[in-house]
């Protein structure tokens, strides 16, 4: 985690994270090889934007296309906004979901032609409680290999956060979503607005 071009290929990959859900559940409406599935095709997709050599722009549009496809963006909002988002209305979630996957996709899609050669492998996954982790193997040029977690949620078939080294990527991007509020007096609407244009 002290190397900075280590710390920034994983900066890339929390780009597709949230947080835990831990509430338990008798029975999964997915299944561990739907799970495994999944990420097995948004990594696909991942290695083919990192080793593609195309521009900026149409990278930014790939990378919020995986977001979308394989990202439960609802879930990825609420938890996201946390606390700050119990008060918010219906409309407000929908809105604040949509500007934040924009954001985020900019936000670390910008990178992505830094990890040319670097690749994402699944080794496997397994289901706990009301979720399901995906082990993937990531290899960056010049490095040992590291372990990344997926979580796939349950109820929706699609992921919802990362754990790159036992820290959830999510937690950061909350940490730092309710610093950007802060600063805006609490104003949901004017931060949604915001992100838009960061």
């Amino acid at each position: 985690m002290n190397n900075p071009d280590r710390r920034r290929f994983l900066n890339v990959l929390g780009g597709f994270g949230a947080a835990f859900m831990l509430a338990p559940t008798t029975a999964f409406a997915f299944s561990v090889s739907q799970a495994r599935g999944l990420i097995d095709k948004a990594i696909a997709d991942i290695n083919v934007i990192i080793n593609s050599g195309k521009s900026e722009a149409v990278l930014l549009q790939d990378f919020e296309k995986i977001f979308a496809n394989y990202g439960d963006s609802a879930m990825i909002g609420q938890l996201v906004l946390g606390v700050d988002g119990r008060s918010a209305s219906a409309s407000q979630k929908r809105g604040f979901a949509a500007a934040f996957q924009g954001y985020i996709s900019r936000k670390y899609g910008r990178r992505f032609r830094e990890f040319a050669g670097g690749s994402v492998v699944v080794e496997n996954a397994r289901a706990i409680k009301s979720f399901y982790e995906v082990t993937t193997l990531t290899t960056f040029p010049g490095q040992a290999p590291f372990e990344v977690i997926f979580v796939v949620a349950d109820k929706s078939g699609r992921f919802i956060d990362m754990r790159i080294e036992g820290i959830s990527l999510i937690k950061s991007e909350r940490s730092e979503i309710g610093t950007m509020l802060d600063r805006r007096g609490g104003d949901l609407n004017r931060l949604i607005n915001d992100l838009k244009s960061i």
